[in-house]
């Protein structure tokens, strides 16, 4: 039972971070390491970057 709760946990986590908007290295590195083998990976800062430009660069994304 307790590895349950640490799963459920553990998803309601990632699931909280998504809807808060922010990007999950550990996500994209499994991803692009089991649908794109042979691309070089982005580093945790490139990635962050990369998230935040295209986060704010969509018109619409802001509030004010």
């Amino acid at each position: 039972m307790s590895e349950r709760v640490r799963r459920l946990a553990s998803d309601a986590r990632a699931v909280l971070l998504r809807v808060l908007g922010v990007p999950d290295y550990a996500c994209y590195v499994a991803h692009v390491r089991a649908a794109h083998p042979h691309a070089v990976l982005l580093t945790a800062e490139q990635f962050a970057r990369e998230r935040m430009e295209l986060r704010y660069s969509r018109p619409g994304a802001k509030c004010c």
